[in-house]
């Protein structure tokens, strides 16, 4: 099932995601969420998704770089639902990178995120997973697991540039954005 992807000025962006309690959790309901939340993203064209983007507080993203491995061709299995992750360890070397994002249409900024980190997650069986990223997909990472702390990437631009995309934000925030999927603004 398709969700509507909630849209920057919506509450439920700028909360910070509680930990999925595990215990007693419906693995196939899970499952289907996550499912959903995939479905959700490609229809979109993403590469990745959080749970608060589709109006879920819970620490639930996905990630999906087989669409770009044409640039990144080390992506060509790389696929993952993570379910509480945690950042192990980050790197003090950083990156910097366009990013954009399906609750921040139209808008692509240059951020600063460290090369690579150890995350620490259950996947979609809920078994527990630690692995080590780098390159794009220690950054899509990086990008969805700000969702889950309330944070988008607008946030972590220079100041000069938040500047310059102001006027686009405040007409998302209005409800203006124009997007090829659904959408959705809630305070």
């Amino acid at each position: 099932m398709i969700l509507p992807i909630y849209v920057y000025g919506s509450e439920v962006l700028r909360e910070t995601a509680a930990d999925v309690d595990v215990a007693g959790l419906d693995k196939e309901q899970l499952r289907k969420y996550i499912d959903d939340m995939f479905e959700t993203m490609y229809h979109a064209d993403g590469v990745g998704l959080a749970a608060p983007q589709v109006g879920d507080g819970r620490r639930i993203l996905v990630v999906d770089g087989r669409d770009v491995t044409d640039v990144y061709p080390e992506l060509k299995d790389f696929k993952r639902a993570m379910v509480n992750p945690v950042v192990v360890e980050e790197s003090e070397e950083t990156a910097e990178y366009s990013e954009g994002c399906l609750s921040v249409p139209d808008i692509h900024c240059n951020v600063v995120r460290p090369k690579k980190m150890t995350v620490r997650y259950l996947d979609a069986d809920l078994k527990e997973v630690e692995e080590t990223l780098d390159g794009f997909a220690c950054r899509m990472v990086q990008h969805e697991m700000d969702h889950l702390d309330g944070h988008l990437f607008v946030d972590r631009v220079a100041p000069i540039r938040r500047k310059m995309i102001a006027a686009k934000l405040h007409n998302i925030a209005k409800g203006k954005a124009r997007t090829a999927y659904k959408t959705k603004l809630e305070r």
